[in-house]
């Protein structure tokens, strides 16, 4: 559980009661496609031939694009996340982190389920006693790829739900 009790209005569109518009809402998804796909290498090494968590991501930047509806991307988003309910460590993550970007379209606080995720997979897949410094610069990495009209909405939401998300926003 990622999320907590009572739902951030900066998170909720305009349209829904909140205060987020339309192109806050599509920079986070990018923003968390940008960070699912930089690990998704970790599970496309332990499953090659599933494209699940890769389409998940391309749907999230499709919907950013009006290509699909949010529906479509909430799916593919599913399917990702079924793609590594059977695995482990690094490469369960990774596909984890493409399931949480796709669903941003659906819920846009998910954009930090998709980073944590990818944080996990950092820190499964370093060699032992590396842990440490791969989940600072993935959190790092990721942090450089926020653009500047929502870096301070996100990194917000990192230190009020730090705890909830393992942990992992500590860079």
């Amino acid at each position: 559980m990622i999320f907590p009790k009572d739902r951030d209005p900066r998170f909720i569109t305009l349209r829904r009661g909140g205060t987020l518009t339309d192109a806050d809402h599509h920079l986070l998804a990018l923003w968390a496609a940008a960070c699912a796909e930089h690990v998704l290498p970790l599970f496309e090494a332990a499953r090659p031939s599933d494209p699940r968590p890769r389409f998940a991501i391309e749907q999230a930047r499709a919907w950013v694009r009006g290509e699909i509806s949010m529906s479509g991307a909430r799916a593919a988003g599913g399917h990702a996340m079924a793609a590594g309910r059977d695995l482990s460590g690094a490469a369960r993550n990774a596909a984890y982190a493409a399931g949480q970007a796709a669903v941003v379209a659906h819920v846009a606080a998910h954009e930090l389920g998709a980073a944590a995720y990818a944080i996990k997979a950092a820190l499964a897949a370093a060699p032992e006693g590396e842990g440490e410094r791969a989940r600072r610069r993935e959190c790092r990495w990721q942090r450089d790829q926020l653009p500047d009209a929502i870096r301070d909405l996100v990194l917000n939401d990192q230190r009020l739900r730090n705890d909830l998300c393992w942990s992992v926003f500590d860079c």
